[in-house]
C-alpha cells in the first residue's frame, strides 16, 4: 500500500510548479484528478522541443509530470462547471490550485468556499508571492522569481550578466515544497480530523534556496556575488583538462588533504580552513597546471579511488547513459502513450522505498480522458454528460 492509497487529490494547476506537486503525491499512490478548461488547457500541453505533440496538446513539458493522473476537462467559470467541482470536493481529500491571487476566489471557488463544503479538506495555493501583501496579485514564472529573488545576481561570471539557472529549480522546488506541505497536513489531519489552507509562494521558495547565502549577509552585511565557477578554495574548483573540465569538490580537510596526497604534492596537505583561504591564488595555479596532465574521465577515476569528490562535467545526453541510473528508478519508460507515436521516458522519482513506494501505472491522459468515468462516478447520467459536453462545459 502506497503512503497516499485513497488519498483524492483535485489538480488545477498548469505549467510546473503546482503539476509537479501532485505529479509527487500521483506517483506516491494518490489518485490525481487534474482539472482543465476544455477551451484553455494546461499551456505546458503546448511547450516543449517536439512541434508535433505541441499540435496535439502532449507537449514534453506536460509529459514529464503528468503521469499516473486522470484528465477532467471542465469549465469553472461556468456555474454547471463549478457545480461539478463541489461534487468532487465533497468526497476529495486535496484540492491544489496555482492561479494568480483571487482568481479562484472571485469564482466562489476559494479556501473558505470549499472547505465550507468539505471541512477535511486540504487546500493548497500556490503562487508568485503568496496570499495578500503588496505584490499579493501580482503575476510570475520561474525565471522572473530568480530575478526578484536574488538568485540572478548570484549566477554567471563576475565579468558577465547576471544568468538565470538553467534549469527551471524555482518552479520544481516550489512543487516539491508544495508537496511536502501537502503530507505535513495530511499527517496533521490524521491527529485533528481537520483539514488545512496551505499558502505557498515562489518567493518564498526561491529565498529558502539561498539559506546561507541570507544568514551570511544579516550576519556581516556583505552580499554575496557572482564567482562563476570559483568556490572558497581552489580544491572546489572547475579545471580544464587535456579534453574537457572537472569539478573539484574536495570541501573540508580531510578531502583537500587526501587531494594533495593523490596528486604527489603532500606538502599542501593538512592546512586548516585559514591556510587553505590565505594561499587560494598558489593552489588554484598548481591544480590548473596539474589537471591538465589527463583527461577529465582519467580524473575521474583515479581521484573518485582515492576518496576525493571530482566529477567530470557532461552533457544531458552523457550523464543520462551514466550506469548508475540503472541501478536506481529515478526514470520510467512507458511503452505505449494514447496520443504518441512513440515509447515515452519521464522522470519518476529521487528516492526509493525498500517496499510500496514510488510507482507509475499509467501513462500521462490527454484532455478529458476520462470525463466519463469521472462524471459518472458523480451521479451524471449518460444524458446529463452529453449536455455538459454540449454546451463545453466539459
Amino acid at each position: 500500500m502506497r503512503p497516499f492509497a485513497g488519498i483524492v487529490v483535485l489538480d488545477i494547476t498548469h505549467v510546473l510548479a503546482g503539476p509537479f506537486a501532485t505529479y509527487q503525491l500521483g506517483i506516491l499512490g494518490a489518485d490525481v484528478i487534474k482539472i482543465e478548461n476544455p477551451e484553455d488547457c494546461d499551456q505546458a500541453r503546448h511547450t516543449g522541443s517536439a512541434p508535433e505533440l505541441n499540435r496535439r496538446n502532449m507537449g514534453t513539458n506536460y509529459l514529464a509530470q503528468n503521469s499516473n493522473k486522470r484528465s477532467l476537462a471542465l469549465n469553472l467559470k461556468s456555474p454547471r462547471g463549478r457545480e461539478v467541482l463541489h461534487r468532487l470536493v465533497a468526497r476529495a481529500d486535496v484540492l491544489v490550485e496555482n492561479f494568480r491571487g483571487e482568481a479562484l476566489t472571485q469564482l466562489g471557488l476559494g479556501a473558505q468556499d470549499l472547505r465550507a463544503l468539505n471541512p477535511k479538506l486540504i487546500y493548497c495555493s500556490i503562487t508568485g508571492f503568496g496570499q495578500g501583501g503588496p505584490r499579493g496579485n501580482q503575476t510570475a514564472y520561474d525565471h522572473a522569481i530568480q530575478a526578484a529573488s536574488g538568485i540572478l545576481t548570484v549566477t554567471g561570471t563576475p565579468e558577465g550578466e547576471a544568468v538565470k539557472s538553467g534549469a527551471p529549480a524555482v518552479d520544481y522546488a516550489t512543487g516539491m515544497m508544495a508537496a511536502f506541505a501537502i503530507s505535513s497536513a495530511l499527517f496533521q489531519r490524521e491527529r485533528t480530523g481537520e483539514g488545512q489552507t496551505i499558502d505557498l509562494s515562489m518567493l518564498d521558495t526561491a529565498l529558502l534556496l539561498q539559506s546561507s547565502h541570507i544568514t551570511n549577509f544579516m550576519v556581516t552585511g556583505k552580499a554575496p556575488k557572482r564567482r562563476g565557477n570559483k568556490h572558497n578554495y581552489p580544491s572546489q574548483n572547475l579545471y580544464q583538462t587535456k579534453d574537457g573540465q572537472i569539478m573539484l569538490a574536495a570541501g573540508n580537510n580531510r578531502e583537500h588533504t587526501r587531494l594533495f596526497q593523490a596528486l604527489g604534492r603532500p606538502e599542501l596537505a593538512n592546512r586548516d580552513y585559514e591556510q587553505r583561504a590565505a594561499s587560494y591564488d598558489e593552489e588554484a595555479d598548481i591544480l590548473a597546471k596539474i589537471m591538465l596532465e589527463k583527461t577529465a574521465q582519467e580524473w575521474e577515476d583515479y581521484l573518485q579511488a582515492r576518496h576525493v569528490p571530482a566529477l567530470k562535467v557532461r552533457g544531458l545526453a552523457d550523464a543520462l547513459q551514466d550506469k548508475q541510473l540503472s541501478t536506481r528508478k529515478v526514470l520510467h519508460r512507458h511503452e505505449q502513450v494514447p496520443g504518441l507515436d512513440a515509447p515515452l521516458t519521464v522522470p519518476m522519482s529521487a528516492f526509493t522505498f525498500e517496499h510500496d513506494g514510488p510507482g507509475i501505472e499509467t501513462p500521462p491522459p490527454r484532455l478529458g480522458e476520462h470525463n466519463d468515468e469521472i462524471l459518472e462516478s458523480l451521479g451524471y447520467d449518460k444524458a446529463a454528460i452529453l449536455v455538459l459536453k454540449a454546451e463545453c462545459i466539459a
